[in-house]
Formats: structure tokens, C-alpha cells, sequence
């Protein structure tokens, strides 16, 4: 059982990474000829990590009945219970393609008689080149296929894996398979796999856009998404778990010796920074210090916005992916009023009383939970009307915590993508306490361009920042940016070259940052509110202080790793301009 508790623990401390299913597969090594060895469950419920192993539990519950010491016997509970094995993969599915129907759930399994040919996948990614994956190895997609970038690598990965096996069934080369297989993938991916002989591996992309861990001792081997998952499920120390590099494989063979391959020649690093922003749970140390680091740079500008006015400014947090910033940004103002207090002390002299030093020091940073986050509401109401009014209450607030029209408000949020619920929700939430201004601070930067590596940020029409661009490129009398770019993007498609250059960037050329910023709280700011809102956000050159190890930031800055992100920006402005609401890849 002690697999599948500590698998229960990595996929419980990572359910973060996706809420829309759950996955788990489990091969055994050394079966009887003739006896499964590869086994697979899945779920789409509500809460799927507890409705997997509740239904495993359930077998082993109804096992005992007949046999109650069967714990005993291990080799006995190998052959009943279909989870019980050596090699166990688990998968939390965050849907960016496809359905969220159970089918598209990771992981996928490949079968057939001969062992090694016996392929079960998951992973953490998005592919942007399905269609010519298919092509190269000669097959026609079916309809579930074209919708699933796991099914296309699958397909490939399975290819190169099975010639391989033709060559030598007792011992392939997995390496080789995937060498021939990861230089196809256009993308960034983690990728985990396990095959019928008992092999299983782990394998990075070349600019290691998304994350990667493991750990190794005498007993087993893991790897994961996250460190602090690996940490925690297994009680070890930082300096244990390593980072898997990009484009190395970790391959484990079935007598547990563990080979590290480079199978990708690594390229520019350019690790996901919207990780450490907003992705990855926060009990990371290092993502920890980075998301204080990431409020603590803001405070000079927020400091900045409220005139130095601290004395009647309030602080506060867009539940709970900001909390962490949102220390950090206290932590500057903390400092800066700190500096306030010595420099006020030194400049009274000998004039000092009690009454003074008591009054200065007991000056704090005024701090409240504005807003507090309900439980995720639900509404089954189908007009537009109906559901606006719903998502209006998606966060509720404290009252009595503003004094009104004296107060200025500071809330911090993680990021702001589509600028929906600041809109619908919050800002109209906070102007009901009447506070003098309400200042949103963004800890990062404007969201400008879509991802295709692994965040489901596609449509270039949500983008709140794309939308203040096109705002001020119509009011400015200069629509004609919009037809030229439109015009140059659609002759690259004829040309079939639309990934030769980001062109969506000329888009926010005529403008500063600040500039599209103001755009914003125009925009974010509801009707029939006349309490003045200023967003602020993160800069990029502070974005990468903060955050030096993970320097990926093409939905900030459209400097995208790979040529399919050109590609998928491109496209995703022609939708655009088509009205067509779909994924740019």
C-alpha cells in the first residue's frame, strides 16, 4: 500500500494543478504470462483525486471481507487489486484542449501483446504542431485524436518506442525512442511514461518551459511537478530533490537502475514565470521568497499612486493566490514607514516626549481583509443577465473597514488576464464601501499575448490588455495599425509562414505601458462607479529580479521560444478579427 498512499499524497498536494479530472495507472512487473500487468482508472467527478482512490480502497475493503489478513501477503494483494504495483503514474487534469469528458483525462494508455509495446503517457503541456505529428508518422487522425496534443504525442512517442523494441524486446532503447520522438514536439512539455516491461520515464523539454523534479533513494524513485509536493509526501530536505534540466530524460529500468539522458540538446532557458507568479503552490521556499519579492518591488510605485499617504490608505488582498505578494507589498510599506519614523525621531533633537515617541512608534500600515472569496457559486441560470448578477458575488467584503470618502484602497492580485471579475465583481464590490480610491495592483505584468506551452491563455479577445490596446488604436484614429497588421498577418497564412515573426506586437507599439494601464481601469470600472480605480502593475525588468530561474515571459512580452508561439499569436489575431472564438492553436 505504501505506493499508492505516497501517490495519494503528491496528487493531493498538487490538486492545484487541475481540478477537471484525475488519472492514475499502475504496471506490474514479473506477472504470470497471460495476466494483466497494465492497469488504468480515471474519473471526472467533482472532487476526482478522492473518487480514484476511494473506488481503489473499495476493492481492497471488499478483498478483506474474504481474506482479512491478505495484507500479509503481499504477492497475494499484487494478483487481486489492480493498483497494487511497482511503477504508479498519476495525472491532475488542468483542460487547455479538448473536452473535459473523463476520455481526455490523462493518462493514456497504448496496448498490445508484446509487453514493451505497452505504453501508458501523461503529462503537463501543450503542443502547438499536432497536425504535423500525425502527418510524420503516417497517420490518420481520428475526431477525439485532432482534439488531443496527448494523443498525438502519444501516437509518436509509441512509434519510436516500438521500433525500437522490435530491435531489442529484453532491453529498448528508451532513450533513443525519445530522442527521435521529443525533437518533433513543438511545445513545452513534462512528460511521464510507463511501459508493459517495466521501464518508466520522465522527460523535459529543451528550453525546460515547464517544471520538473524528482528524488531517489534506495527504495524508490519520484518526480513530480512541484518540489514542495516531493518534500512534503516524502519528508526530505530541499538540497534532495533536484530539478529535472531541460532536455534530460530520467529513465528507470525494471531492476530500478536509473539512467539520465540528454535526449534534446538544451536551448535558452525560459522557464515558465507564471510558475512562480500564480501556478505552483506557494510552500516552495524559493517560490515563497520570489512571490515577497514580487509585492516587495511594487511598493515604491503603490507608494508612488497614494502620494506617500499611508495614514489613510488601507491594504488588502484578492483572495488567495495573492497573499503571498500581498506580504511582501506590507513589507515595503513597512520599511518605508519605518525609514519615516527614524528620520522624524532625528529631526526633533532634544525635543523628545514620551507622548511624541509613543505616537509615532504605534504608527502601523493599515491592514484588512477586504475581500473574502465564497465558495465557488454555481448557477444553472442560462440568460447573461442572470449569470452576471451571480458572478457579482463571487467575493463578498468586510464592512466597516473603509472610512469613507477619506480612505484609499489597495488591493494586490496575482495577475489580471481577462479583467472579468475585477470588472463584474470586485471593483463593483469595493466601491460599495465608498473609500476615496480604489488603486488594483497587479504583482504581474500586463498579459498581453497568448500561451500555448501549458496555461490556458489562447484568445487574444479576453486579453483585457489587448482590449485597451485595440480601445486606444480607435479612439486615436488609428485603425489603420489594426488593418495593416491584419492585412500582413493573413498574406503569412497564405504563405504558410505564420510563424516567421510575432506580428500582434506592432499592436501595442504606439503606446506606453502606462498609457494601455490607464486604458484598463477605464475599462475594468463599472458603470455607475464614480470612485476613481488606477491599476498598477508588475514590470518586466523587476518581473525577472524577482524571479531570475524562471525567465519565460512571452504572454508579457511576445518573445515567444519556440516558432509555433508566433504561429499561435498570429492566428489568434485573425480569429480575432474573424470573430471566431476559438484557440489559436
Amino acid at each position: 500500500m505504501y505506493g499508492l498512499n505516497k501517490l495519494y499524497l503528491l496528487m493531493e498536494k498538487q490538486h492545484n494543478r487541475g481540478q477537471d479530472g484525475a488519472g492514475i495507472a499502475a504496471v506490474k512487473l514479473n506477472t504470470e504470462p497471460g495476466s494483466p500487468f497494465l492497469h488504468r482508472i480515471r474519473s471526472n467527478a467533482l472532487q476526482p483525486i478522492a473518487d480514484l482512490f476511494f473506488k481503489i480502497g473499495s476493492e481492497i475493503n471488499e478483498l478483506e471481507k474474504y481474506q482479512p489478513d491478505i495484507k500479509k501477503h503481499p504477492v497475494l494483494m499484487k494478483g487481486h487489486v489492480p493498483f497494487v504495483g511497482e511503477l504508479l503514474l498519476g495525472h491532475l487534469r488542468y483542460g487547455t484542449q479538448g473536452k473535459n469528458n473523463v476520455e481526455f483525462c490523462h493518462p493514456f494508455i497504448k496496448k498490445d501483446i508484446v509487453p514493451g509495446k505497452n505504453l501508458a503517457l501523461a503529462g503537463n503541456f501543450n503542443l502547438v504542431n499536432t497536425d504535423e505529428l500525425f502527418d510524420l508518422i503516417n497517420i490518420n487522425p481520428g475526431v477525439f485524436q485532432k482534439q488531443s496534443d496527448l494523443a498525438a504525442m502519444m501516437e509518436v512517442i509509441h512509434h519510436f518506442l516500438s521500433i525500437e523494441n522490435g530491435k531489442n524486446p529484453d532491453d529498448p532503447d528508451i532513450a533513443m525512442a525519445l530522442k527521435k520522438a521529443a525533437e518533433l514536439f513543438d511545445g513545452g512539455f513534462t512528460v511521464g511514461g510507463l511501459t508493459g516491461n517495466g521501464s518508466t520515464f520522465i522527460l523535459r523539454d529543451a528550453h525546460g518551459i515547464r517544471p520538473a523534479y524528482y528524488y531517489i533513494n534506495d527504495e524508490v524513485v519520484v518526480a513530480a511537478s512541484e518540489r514542495a509536493a516531493i518534500r512534503t509526501s516524502f519528508n526530505v530536505g530541499e538540497n534532495e530533490v533536484f530539478e529535472l534540466l531541460p532536455g534530460m530524460a530520467l529513465i528507470v529500468k525494471p531492476d530500478g537502475s536509473c539512467l539520465m539522458e540528454q535526449v534534446l540538446e538544451p536551448k535558452e532557458r525560459k522557464a515558465c514565470s507564471f510558475e512562480r507568479i500564480y501556478f505552483s503552490r506557494g510552500s516552495d521556499e524559493k517560490i515563497y521568497r520570489e512571490r515577497i519579492a514580487l509585492g516587495y518591488h511594487l511598493s515604491k510605485a503603490v507608494l508612488g499612486a497614494v502620494d506617500h499617504d499611508l495614514k489613510n490608505t488601507i491594504f488588502s488582498y484578492i483572495p488567495n493566490t495573492a497573499e503571498v505578494a500581498y506580504f511582501g507589498l506590507c513589507k515595503g510599506m513597512e520599511d518605508y514607514l519605518n525609514q519615516t519614523k527614524v528620520e522624524r525621531i532625528l529631526s526633533w533633537g532634544d525635543d523628545v516626549t514620551e507622548e511624541k515617541l509613543q505616537s509615532i512608534i504605534n504608527r502601523k500600515i493599515r491592514q484588512e481583509k477586504i475581500a473574502i472569496k465564497d465558495v465557488k457559486l454555481r448557477t444553472f441560470i442560462t440568460e447573461d443577465s442572470g449569470r452576471n448578477e451571480m458572478v457579482q458575488h463571487v467575493y463578498d467584503i468586510t464592512y466597516g473597514t473603509v472610512r469613507r470618502n477619506e480612505d484609499t484602497l489597495v488591493v494586490i492580485d496575482d495577475s489580471i488576464v481577462r479583467g472579468t471579475t475585477l470588472k463584474e465583481s470586485i471593483v463593483r464590490m469595493l466601491a460599495r464601501l465608498k473609500p476615496k480610491k480604489i488603486i488594483v495592483v497587479s504583482s504581474a505584468p500586463q498579459i498581453r499575448y497568448p500561451d500555448c506551452y501549458g496555461i490556458d491563455m489562447s484568445k487574444l479577445g479576453d486579453f483585457i490588455a489587448f482590449k485597451a490596446a485595440i480601445e486606444l488604436l480607435k479612439e486615436g484614429g488609428k485603425d489603420c495599425i489594426i488593418k495593416d497588421v491584419h492585412e500582413k498577418i493573413t498574406e503569412l497564412e497564405r504563405c504558410n509562414t505564420l510563424d516567421a515573426e510575432n506580428l500582434v506586437r506592432n499592436i501595442y507599439k504606439p503606446f506606453t505601458t502606462q498609457e494601455i494601464s490607464d486604458k484598463i481601469a477605464q475599462l475594468i470600472t463599472p458603470k455607475g462607479v464614480t470612485i476613481p480605480v488606477q491599476v498598477i502593475y508588475q514590470t518586466i525588468e523587476d518581473l525577472h529580479d524577482c524571479c531570475p530561474t524562471n525567465t519565460g515571459d512571452w504572454y508579457f512580452t511576445g518573445n515567444y521560444p519556440t516558432r509555433g508561439g508566433n504561429r499561435v499569436v498570429n492566428k489568434a489575431f485573425l480569429n480575432f478579427m474573424e470573430g471566431k472564438d476559438i484557440r489559436g492553436y
